[in-house]
């Protein structure tokens, strides 16, 4: 992580934190698309090894190799979250090709439309399974590991389960949920030394966001600068890196005492007075 420091007389200069990450290995789920992506790229740049989950299998093995050229070492183990079967294989391929687990980044689902008026009972179920079991499912499989290693867990949640969105109740739902497992969880494991907390995103321009724009709207960049335009800070998207900064230190040794906490990364677009644009 870098921090910008200017000094008189001085251009600009960068320094390096050290987030002690260095040879730490960490499971990401769909850690090779979108704010996934960026969280592995990061955690690849502050010497940790991310073990990429994910049912994306030319994102991930591309991925892998990219990480490869650069002398940064990672895996990927292809499958969908939603079976048991394989969150129990990701957790004992991490263990048998690293031998440790030291945190995970629960990060895997998608905006599936399953509503209230429109959708059905088995559509909402549908959707707790791609966007909130395995969340459970992993940790409870990584527990042993994480309490000898002491580790750390970021759920990535989103401002949906906040504020609403409308037409997507699995997704709202599950997502409400995860806030309410950080906080349990932060509870539970404290005698472990086990932090938990869940970084809440909302306007990210990623893959799945891209073609929410094209597929619901006509004139998509239209509706992307009506977006930005109502984001009080800057007027812009939150970016990737800037969600998988906050999720990277959260994971860290830096952020030692911080625990049970929903951090929102969003430029102020949930609390702030749209007003003040």
């Amino acid at each position: 992580m870098h921090l910008g420091r200017q000094r008189p007389g001085m251009l600009s200069t960068f320094v390096n934190m050290d987030l002690q990450l260095s040879g730490k290995v960490f499971i990401v789920t769909g850690g090779s698309k979108g704010i996934g992506e960026a969280i592995t790229q990061v955690l690849a740049e502050e010497g940790a090894i991310p073990f990429i989950a994910s049912r994306s299998v030319a994102e991930s093995e591309q991925l892998v190799a990219q990480l490869k050229k650069s002398s940064r070492e990672s895996a990927f183990l292809p499958g969908d979250l939603s079976d048991l079967e394989t969150c129990k294989k990701v957790v004992h391929a991490c263990i048998e090709r690293f031998g440790r687990i030291d945190g995970i980044v629960n990060n895997a689902g998608l905006n599936d439309g399953a509503g209230l008026e429109k959708g059905s009972p088995a559509a909402f179920r549908d959707s707790m399974y791609k966007n909130l079991y395995h969340y459970y499912d992993l940790v409870h499989f990584a527990l042993p590991y994480l309490k000898t290693s002491k580790g750390s867990i970021v759920n990535i949640s989103s401002k949906v389960a906040l504020t609403g969105q409308g037409h997507t109740s699995g997704y709202a739902a599950a997502k409400g949920a995860q806030l309410a497992l950080t906080r349990e969880w932060a509870a539970e494991l404290l005698p472990y030394g086990i932090r938990v907390n869940a970084v809440i995103p909302a306007e990210v321009m990623t893959p799945l966001y891209e073609n929410w724009l094209q597929s619901a709207f006509p004139d998509p960049v239209a509706k992307e600068r009506e977006i930005s335009a109502k984001i009080p800070l800057e007027q812009r998207m939150t970016s990737k890196r800037e969600i998988a900064d906050m999720v990277v230190f959260l994971l860290s040794p830096r952020s030692s005492h911080t625990t049970g906490q929903w951090l929102i990364v969003d430029g102020g677009y949930v609390h702030l007075d749209r007003a003040l644009t």
